[in-house]
């Protein structure tokens, strides 16, 4: 009888397994890291499309929205709209949306 030598031994599977999570334990931290900043672009990105709604309702109406209320019952945002997926709110104050802190 030969011998099959083509599988990997038990010591190699094991070196690569630990390499494997090496690296998962170095990237995933990382990851994670990034998903706030992720969600501040994404809040800001949120508030010009917001902002350029106002303008919409301006010259549409010939008046800004005295609300974020005002353009959700006009049609111009949804409700989901109005909040940020970080939790944070949309303001809109003398036609200027900004992000409450």
């Amino acid at each position: 009888m030969t011998k099959n030598e083509k599988g990997f031994t038990l010591i190699e599977m094991l070196i690569v397994l630990t390499i494997i999570t090496v690296l998962i334990i170095l990237i995933v931290p990382n990851l994670t890291d990034r998903s706030e900043a992720v969600h501040e672009e994404g809040c800001e990105a949120l508030r010009e499309t917001v902002q350029a709604q106002v303008s919409a309702y301006q010259l549409e109406n010939g008046k800004l929205p005295s609300s974020l209320s005002t353009l959700e019952r006009s049609g111009f945002i949804s409700k989901d709209q109005q909040t940020c997926k970080n939790g944070k709110n949309l303001t809109l104050t003398g036609g200027k949306v900004k992000i409450a802190k």
